[in-house]
């Protein structure tokens, strides 16, 4: 009778730890898909966009600079504001293309 009982209490153990474990489950669960998830989605996007960067591209810097790009390397890009003036940012300054080349091209 006794193995009886010592049973339905390690029965009852293993469930409490179960119910205890499942809010954090649910919480790791529920920070993935609203935080973790939509962040490296848009890190993902944000680095196909800067490595597909050319010359000639239109683009506008983190700072609301515009300017098209005339030289690019791995670190840095030159931009061209006007007829006269260069600039030099690092690549990771800029914001987003508001037209590549080829839009351009085709218009």
């Amino acid at each position: 009778m006794s193995i009886e009982i010592a049973g339905a209490a390690g029965g009852a153990g293993g469930s409490s730890i179960w119910s205890l474990l499942l809010p954090f489950v649910l919480m790791f669960a529920v920070f993935y898909f609203l935080l973790i998830r939509p962040q490296q989605k848009k890190s993902k996007t944000r680095n196909s966009m800067l490595s597909a960067l050319k010359k000639n591209d239109k683009i506008v810097t983190i700072g609301g600079l515009h300017g098209t790009i005339v030289e690019i390397t791995d670190d840095t890009v030159v931009l061209r504001v006007n007829d006269v003036t260069k600039l030099t940012f690092d690549r990771s300054a800029i914001s987003h293309v508001s037209s590549s080349s080829e839009e351009s091209a085709s218009a």
